[in-house]
């Protein structure tokens, strides 16, 4: 190896260590406290029901309600983002959301509940797409699955301790008069609001500004992001409408509905569902994390191998199938305990598995200037399929027959379907990249 090649690999060593330890564990803490305001309604619903009046499906039409905003207002955001800077655009979506949650607390009905819930998803709409598409403009390719893995990783990782945390806050049961479900949404909500503003110290919008780089190595990651972003993807620059009935983007979006369905639903749903076992609010909090805990190590460890092997078709695939396998067996189980938590715990780590490596594949289809609308158009429909219907699915298929499992049923289908999927096209796309290498 010669000295200049050992100079650049010594660059490239130190620059990414300074990003990564900048950048990634505040994104994570950032996304930890924006899935707790999607993981705290399914156990402020353990108090809040009763208190508003409100029947299964009820509550799962105001729990889908905040995914149908969500979905609205997704694009528009990351097109802003692109815009404005992600630096200032992540501190507005942050400083919104934070508040919007905390005046959750202060719902007085069904109908108060189904507005607030809308206004908190067109709040938070942008902030995850928003930090995926921050962050490709930082990690070259090689870096991605095992970075978005970890990034990723605050969401099973939220439900770990948020749970018990969830749980706890419930205990604060008519503490200064308010009730444990209003003391869970205004503790959740305003830390929120303080990264928020910490957003605009500690974030650089792009490689060029950081000034906490050396100067070699601003000028090394330029030039590696200026030379990724001109490589060929499967999906050039299109327009909205050319974006939004292409191909590709069309099968990403299904394929990502399966793990978003998964994730969604059982957040949702799933504290609810460990209650009915008999299980007290603090054991339900503490059962509840058991599967999130492993999934978040799993998931990071299914990262790093994408990126270590370089496959990405199979990593995504796999992890769907595990899904599919978990919510099917789940049929099956009766109404014993362990093994329903034996088969939730297969359904979330193929929903969380497949996160790096599926939004590395995604990153390394889209062409910089669809980038921004098309990690943001997957994101939104996989949400509004996977949150705003099958949870509302769940809850009209339990309150007319009383059973959870039966309405988890229709996810087996649609995580199978999206593995095969991504098989398919994930092939097409490598037959095509083949055929135009061998052309003169």
């Amino acid at each position: 190896m010669t000295a200049a090649r050992t100079e650049i690999d010594q660059i490239e060593k130190g620059t990414m260590r300074r990003v990564i330890l900048r950048l990634v564990p505040f994104l994570m803490i950032c996304y930890f406290f924006a899935l707790l305001d999607r993981v705290n309604v399914g156990f402020a619903a353990l108090q809040m029901n009763k208190d508003l009046g409100l029947t299964p499906a009820m509550f799962g039409f105001a729990a889908s309600l905040f995914f149908v905003s969500y979905f609205l207002v997704e694009v528009p955001s990351n097109l802003a983002l692109q815009k404005v800077g992600a630096r200032r655009w992540i501190a507005r979506i942050m400083i919104t959301w934070g508040l919007v949650t905390a005046c959750m607390a202060f719902v007085v009905g069904p109908y108060s509940l189904y507005a607030m819930r809308f206004i908190l998803g067109a709040a938070e709409a942008g902030f995850f797409p928003g930090a995926i598409l921050y962050l490709t403009y930082w990690l070259p390719s090689q870096y991605r699955a095992r970075i978005l893995a970890t990034f990723t990783v605050s969401i099973p990782l939220a439900t770990f301790l948020g749970s018990p945390l969830s749980v706890g806050l419930l205990e604060l049961d008519g503490a200064l008069g308010l009730r444990g479900w209003q003391w869970l949404f205004i503790l959740e909500g305003l830390p929120t609001v303080l990264l928020g503003l910490a957003c605009l110290f500690v974030l650089t919008d792009k490689p060029a500004q950081a000034s906490w780089l050396t100067v070699e190595q601003r000028e090394w990651l330029t030039r590696r992001m200026e030379a990724e972003a001109a490589a060929r993807k499967p999906v050039g620059h299109l327009t909205l409408w050319q974006l939004a009935t292409n191909k590709h983007f069309l099968v990403m979006a299904l394929v990502c509905s399966g793990a978003s369905a998964t994730g969604s639903v059982l957040s949702v749903w799933q504290p609810q569902l460990l209650k009915s076992f008999g299980l007290s609010n603090l054991q339900t909090g503490f059962v509840n994390a058991i599967p999130y805990g492993i999934a978040t190590v799993l998931m990071v460890l299914w990262g790093r191998h994408s990126d270590r092997t370089g496959e990405r078709r199979w990593h995504t695939a796999i992890p769907l199938l595990f899904a599919a396998g978990g919510f099917a067996a789940l049929g099956m189980i009766g109404t014993a305990v362990a093994p329903t938590i034996v088969m939730v715990t297969f359904c979330l780590v193929g929903a969380y598995a497949f996160k790096g490596p599926f939004w590395a594949l995604s990153a390394s289809w889209l062409s910089t200037s669809t980038l921004a609308a098309g990690l943001a158009g997957i994101n939104a429909i996989s949400n509004l399929i996977g949150g705003g219907l099958m949870v509302n699915v769940v809850g009209v298929v339990k309150e007319r027959t009383g059973s959870f499992v039966l309405g988890m049923l229709p996810l087996a289908l649609l995580c199978a379907v999206a593995a095969a999927c991504v098989l398919v096209l994930g092939r097409n796309v490598a037959r095509a990249a083949e055929m135009a290498a061998v052309k003169p």
